[in-house]
């Protein structure tokens, strides 16, 4: 499972470099899948809405509404229902993408359950909302569909009167029955809006619409398909003939023909195990993951930076219960909490420079806390393997991307913005380096998110807590590389190298170190002899 997942993972990443190539890196479609879903489904809705004005219900009108808006008004309300039955294929193959791929990134373990449980029934959803669709244009597809599925439905036995004898004869379908599909066919979308709503609740900064290039590309790609191939429509539904030759949308009829090969019992059993077995992956084979972060209250005062920068809304700022003078504390819910560690770097006294008492911050990470990562950093910068050239290079690499080159002095992090700036400032002003180099997730894509966002920020000294300006910036490189990039990512740490021996020597910056650690003293003592 592993390696079969890893393969997968490193196949997708292949792939989007090449769309990275087409699109570029902010407009990448399988990076923005979550919000592509969306978009296409107000499509759909907007379409439906648009359509439903010249659209007729009833046995014997719904056919000829149809037939009239393809031909006499094709040009808007004929292009309307292509879109419409394009829109909904393309969010079924988005949606099966976007599945597949959070499988191979393992984003459905620990506390991503939430969102990976919520996602299956809008899978089964968008089926009955597409199922019921091809029910109103009631031509032969149509009557294929509702034969087919009422029978099956049939076969489960709930229900008191068999659903497939309306179809037996054109005098046993009623305008009735029919004006309930229709109500179906409405009332499903509203269910998986809702879904959807639910779907994105444990995610901060959700993303429920793509970049505005990408979404224009994806209309006029949509528009373009629809003008060029408009959406097929066969012969009128006849109950006195059973259909012998029909054009199947595979995409959302693909099954079909199978249930006509297979015993009830198996499709419904089939349905229920491929249910079941997505709803326990999260927990099939167990994942304990790291252990969530935890809080040291003497070292926080609740300024409530780890609350806005956590991806998961897993802190909530909440009353001191302490007795400290501060008006706040942080609160970690373990459920939520993936341990990424973007807290601890967010954290501002997440600081290296501590002269007296052990390393903690307010809020650290059991399994890799402050104090771990600043041992584990003095490890590998004595290590040769930190020479690069005439340069001695340390990298901070995500475990989620290229990771660096075993050449290359590494010290692998959960998440890239775990890694506080005061760290990058102590490795250059102690001259246990001459550069760092901060290695991320593709530039596509954050693996949790938000740490590239965040990092690009504090060392542009645009959010807190941010790089000193006593560290030249140019000593920092950043590098944004997936699994597959170990060439580009060891070229990049190359050409650093040689950008560090051609700068003069960091003891300037050494000194300016010492003499803010003065000036800091001084403001101490001077504060202690007033009281």
């Amino acid at each position: 499972m592993v390696s079969f997942r890893t393969s997968l993972r490193r196949g997708f990443d292949r792939v989007e470099r090449c769309l990275d190539l087409a699109f570029g890196t902010d407009w990448n479609p399988l990076a923005h899948l979550g919000s592509i879903g969306w978009f296409l489904f107000w499509v759909v809705v907007v379409t439906g809405v648009y359509l439903f004005i010249f659209f007729d219900t009833g046995v014997s009108a719904a056919y000829d509404s149809v037939r009239r808006l393809s031909t006499v008004h094709w040009w808007h309300a004929g292009l309307s229902r292509t879109l419409h039955r394009y829109a909904s294929d393309l969010m079924v193959v988005v949606m099966f993408t976007h599945l597949i791929r959070e499988f191979a990134m393992e984003r459905y373990h620990g506390p991503r359950w939430f969102s990976w449980v919520t996602g299956v029934p809008i899978i089964w959803f968008v089926y009955l909302s597409g199922i019921t669709g091809y029910w109103l244009i009631w031509d032969k597809l149509a009557q294929y569909v509702a034969i087919t599925t009422t029978e099956l439905v049939d076969t489960l036995g709930f229900l008191g009167q068999p659903i497939a004898r309306n179809f037996l004869s054109p005098d046993m379908l009623s305008n009735r029955f029919f004006t309930l599909m229709v109500f179906l066919h409405i009332a499903i979308p509203l269910i998986l809006l809702m879904l959807m709503w639910i779907h994105t609740q444990r995610i901060t900064e959700a993303r429920t619409h793509p970049p505005k290039g990408l979404a224009f590309i994806i209309i006029v790609a949509l528009v373009t398909a629809s003008l060029v191939i408009p959406a097929p429509m066969q012969a009128a539904a006849d109950l006195r003939t059973v259909p012998q030759s029909i054009n199947i949308d595979w995409l959302l009829l693909g099954l079909y023909p199978l249930v006509e090969m297979v015993p009830s019992g198996v499709i419904w059993g089939g349905i229920a195990a491929f249910t079941l077995l997505l709803i326990g992956m999260p927990w099939i084979p167990a994942n304990s993951g790291d252990r969530p972060a935890e809080v040291f209250l003497e070292h926080c005062n609740g300024c409530e930076r780890c609350v806005q920068d956590c991806p998961y809304e897993a802190i909530t700022l909440e009353p001191r219960s302490d007795g400290a003078h501060f008006r706040f504390e942080v609160a970690v819910n373990s459920r939520k909490c993936v341990a990424c560690g973007i807290c601890m770097g967010a954290c501002p006294s997440s600081s290296p420079f501590r002269r007296k008492g052990d390393l903690i911050t307010g809020i650290d990470l059991p399994d890799y806390s402050l104090a771990k990562l600043h041992d584990r950093i003095i490890e590998v910068s004595e290590s040769p393997s930190a020479q690069v050239g005439s340069s001695r290079v340390l990298t901070l690499a995500c475990s989620h991307g290229a990771g660096g080159q075993p050449a290359v002095a590494r010290v692998e992090v959960p998440c890239v913005a775990m890694v506080p700036p005061s760290m990058v400032d102590f490795i250059i002003s102690r001259g246990l380096a001459d550069g760092v180099c901060l290695v991320g997730c593709a530039a596509r894509e954050c693996h949790n998110r938000l740490g590239k966002k965040w990092t690009m920020l504090r060392l542009a000294q645009q959010r807190d807590p941010y790089l000193r300006a006593r560290i030249p910036r140019e000593r920092v490189l950043t590098v944004w590389a997936g699994p597959t990039e170990e060439n580009y990512l060891e070229s990049e740490i190359d050409a650093f190298a040689a950008r560090l021996n051609e700068m003069p020597g960091y003891e300037n910056v050494r000194q300016m170190v010492r003499k803010d650690i003065a000036k800091a003293s001084n403001f101490v003592s001077s504060e202690r002899g007033k009281k």
